[in-house]
């Protein structure tokens, strides 16, 4: 009898040896979906509902601005002061304004930075579509989130930097008002100036002092402050995300790895652009037009330690920046994908 084109004899010795091969090819496809549940996957642009996308984004970026406005003016107002002459740190900052002026000094200038919203979705919009196009010509992640991010940051920055610059001089009021070139003047009769009022008085001094140029001032030094970090923090993101992936469970939710895996990524470009950061601030908020003049002076007044001025608070602020605005994008794309995709992708 024959089985197979070979005698029956052989039967009883090969029947182990294609179990063998059946166990392992069985072992090998449970270790390849689980390898596929283990890797964390990218939701490319073509996978996206635009209109859901759109809708969602808006929202989420509102809600970022509104988290971590405090932590930013801090920053702004460590980074511009001489030495420690306002505060000695982030904390004590924190304590100062809220016992000067309550809640609304933590929020000074907060209601400019809500046109940062055309920003914000510029941002998200480049980012995807240079990556998209990026992986056309290369399929190497690490270099389509460099340059992908980089562009993004261009684009954006072109959009921010006047709403910064009326927004910071905004933040230096009260405490602050005499490290600045403007000031609100002061309403006969008002317990409080209004808004509108405070915002129009800022816009008008700038434009009369420097014209248009005076909304983008710092410019360029917000470039190379802006692109790096962007530059640095998505390929840095995948990075930390990936090797989270590799020594977590199989059955951790990958959207807990990125929100851990965030800001790590934030700490990292926070600390490498933290000297374009303070030079950026200074020039802005003291009406400075030469880079290298604030960083020299900065160096002969402060030393090389007044470049890491704010890194703290910038470190603070950029985790739970980063925390929101992870899980906020993520979730974001993850409710924006077309209903076809959905039940492909572990989360």
């Amino acid at each position: 009898m024959y089985i197979l084109g070979q005698p029956s004899h052989l039967h009883m010795y090969s029947s182990p040896v294609i179990y063998q091969v059946a166990w392992d090819s069985c072992r090998a496809l449970q270790a390849g979906n689980m390898q596929q549940k283990r890797n964390i996957q990218i939701i490319e642009w073509e996978d996206l509902d635009k209109r859901k996308f759109y809708s969602f984004g808006v929202f989420m970026t509102m809600a970022i601005r509104t988290t971590v406005y405090p932590a930013t003016l801090i920053r702004t107002r460590l980074q511009v002061q001489k030495g420690k002459s306002l505060y000695t740190g982030t904390y004590d900052a924190f304590r100062k304004i809220l016992r000067a002026d309550g809640l609304r000094g933590l929020y000074r200038g907060f209601m400019v930075t809500t046109f940062t919203l055309i920003s914000g979705q510029a941002y998200i919009t480049t980012y995807e579509l240079v990556r998209k196009y990026v992986s056309n010509y290369s399929k190497d992640n690490t270099l389509k989130s460099l340059v992908a991010g980089g562009s993004a940051s261009l684009v954006a920055q072109s959009i921010t930097v006047p709403i910064d610059v009326i927004s910071q001089q905004l933040m230096m009021q009260g405490q602050g008002e005499h490290l600045t070139r403007f000031k609100v003047k002061p309403k006969i009769g008002a317990k409080h100036a209004v808004f509108f009022g405070q915002t129009r008085d800022i816009i008008g001094q700038i434009f009369a002092a420097d014209g248009i140029r005076g909304f983008y001032r710092g410019y360029v030094v917000s470039l190379l402050t802006y692109i790096p970090n962007s530059a640095v923090w998505w390929p840095f993101y995948h990075f930390y995300a990936e090797q989270l992936s590799k020594m977590a469970p199989s059955s951790c939710p990958h959207l807990v790895l990125q929100a851990v895996a965030g800001p790590l990524a934030a700490a990292t470009a926070s600390t490498v652009t933290n000297p374009m950061d303070v030079i950026r601030a200074r020039v802005q908020v003291e009406g400075r037009t030469s880079v290298i003049g604030t960083f020299n002076q900065l160096i002969r007044e402060e030393g090389f330690w007044g470049m890491t001025k704010g890194l703290s608070a910038r470190i603070i602020s950029s985790a739970p920046t980063a925390i929101v605005m992870v899980v906020g994008y993520e979730t974001l794309k993850k409710l924006s994908l077309r209903p076809e995709l959905v039940d492909s992708r572990h989360w």
